[in-house]
């Protein structure tokens, strides 16, 4: 069965919904950003082309936040927190820079990492270079102290001016009320962003605040529509995302994915239901960003203030399908993924008879996946002990057990491979297992133990890694990887 394609703008709202979580904000902040953005871009004089793209920036501007996510839980201990903290600083300049204003190295690599895969993700969707150009530099600012590349003034692309004017407009707005949001951002004019700009925004502020109130389905109709009307991608880019956040989750979810769809056909299920359940694997993880880093890398047991954030995963996962279209039956079977057949499961706590089939089937591939791969706390289980366990747990009735016994089956017909793509020969087998383990969350030191090779021989295959791959961050390297299908 073929991997067939969605809706751009629907993988687009994902990515968007996702990029909220992670940055601790409500999951309309961005949809309402991006209809700011575009009126914004509107009023400037901006033509149709343009306008789209400001929408498009303002939808996307946080989706390479699961990428430097390690990074930020490094600096911040709360990754998730941390964000929104950031975001909510009153100052006069960026509050990302604000707020790192003692660590100047760390604003730039967070910005590099992020703006990279940004950038990266709009060239996977097939976004234009305009949107793809601005992507790339979403925390450049007016007066050159911005980066990644310290443009200023007009070097900057508008589409980064109008995301963070209107991103500011709505986050101070809701926080702080109208008057203040003004006041902020005409602080902000001719630090971050063009006063000329900044005065449009103030302008029409009460205008499209009080629109945004009266109707919030306001944003999701945006130019968008009819910009991407036709225009399809893969799943698997989200899928890839989502796991960003997590190095030693690498993979994931297209593992799960291809686990699920193998049950499903050895189940009989129609080329419709392998297909929804498919799907449903790969975007399965989207309520993930919702929990810091600091309690996913937690060994033992979690507190119960914790155990409640990780509860609330596929809630957020199931909210997902109010935003996205044509994935909203998708989202609502990937709500299922973490529920167990005993009840014991979370967050619905519902038995067998209130899961559907595909829910079960995905609840079980994911425990499986789980168990092969290795985590902070532990090593991975070998495909033998990962299975035994996984029919011990349905024989005591946490699991479906034909569910279970389809997902184990050694009998399953064999799946034709994908076809090679012509970049699978870009890297020697040296440097594939250098990327493989580096993806991973390792360091040099750790690859060069596991690879019985020294860490200069390690840091040399990474540089190469990186020249061939075009990036410069191990974020990117591992987002382009995954999707040319070398790891």
């Amino acid at each position: 069965m073929d991997n067939p394609s969605v809706a751009l703008l629907d993988v687009i709202r994902s990515l968007a919904f996702v990029g909220d979580l992670a940055m601790g904000q409500p999951i309309d902040h961005s949809p309402h950003a991006a209809w700011i953005a575009g009126q914004l871009a509107r009023e400037a004089g901006a033509d149709q082309a343009a306008c789209a793209c400001a929408t498009t920036v303002a939808l996307l501007r946080w989706s390479g936040c699961t990428a430097n996510a390690p990074e930020f839980a490094h600096l911040f201990g709360d990754d998730v927190g941390g964000r929104k903290a950031l975001l909510a600083i009153q100052s006069s300049g960026s509050s990302f820079r604000s707020g790192t204003k003692n660590k100047v190295s760390a604003f730039r690599t967070l910005s590099q990492i992020h703006c990279e895969v940004s950038g990266d993700i709009a060239a996977q969707l097939g976004l234009d270079d305009a949107t793809q150009l601005a992507l790339r530099h979403l925390f450049e600012s007016y007066d050159g102290t911005g980066a990644p590349d310290g443009l200023h003034g007009e070097q900057v692309p508008l589409a980064v001016y109008t995301a963070s004017l209107a991103g500011d407009l709505e986050i101070f707005n809701r926080l702080y009320g109208e008057k203040q949001a003004c006041r902020l951002i005409s602080e902000r004019a001719g630090s971050l962003y063009p006063p000329e700009l900044a005065s449009v925004a103030v302008a029409h502020a009460q205008q499209w605040l009080t629109a945004l109130d009266e109707d919030p389905m306001l944003a999701g109709a945006c130019s968008l529509d009819e910009t991407c009307a036709g225009q399809t991608t893969s799943l698997e880019i989200l899928a890839d995302v989502i796991d960003l956040k997590l190095p030693w989750m690498t993979g994931h979810s297209r593992r799960v994915a291809e686990l699920t769809r193998n049950a499903a056909d050895h189940l009989g299920l129609d080329a419709i239901s392998q297909r929804r359940v498919y799907r449903a694997a790969l975007i399965h993880g989207m309520g993930r960003a919702s929990v810091p880093n600091m309690i996913w890398d937690t060994p033992g047991k979690l507190s119960m203030s914790a155990w409640e954030r990780v509860r609330l995963v596929p809630y957020w996962t199931g909210r997902a399908g109010r935003q996205i279209g044509s994935l909203a039956r998708e989202a609502d079977i990937a709500s299922y993924a973490f529920e167990r057949t005993d009840g014991s499961g979370y967050f619905r706590e519902i038995k067998a008879g209130g899961s559907p089939i595909e829910g079960r089937i995905l609840a079980a591939a994911g425990a499986l996946a789980a168990l092969r791969g290795e985590r902070p706390w532990r090593e991975a289980f070998t495909q033998a002990d990962a299975e035994s366990q996984l029919m011990a747990e349905a024989t005591a009735g946490r699991f479906d057990v034909d569910v279970v016994r389809a997902l184990l089956s050694k009998n399953r017909p064999a799946r034709a491979k994908l076809p090679v793509m012509p970049m699978t020969g870009l890297l020697s087998e040296r440097e594939r297992d250098v990327l493989r383990i580096i993806s991973l969350g390792a360091s040099n030191k750790v690859a060069a133990q596991k690879l019985s090779i020294s860490p200069s021989t390690v840091r040399t295959h990474v540089e190469s890694v990186f020249r061939k791959l075009e990036c410069s961050t191990r974020a990117a390297a591992t987002l382009k990887a995954t999707q040319l299908g070398l790891l």
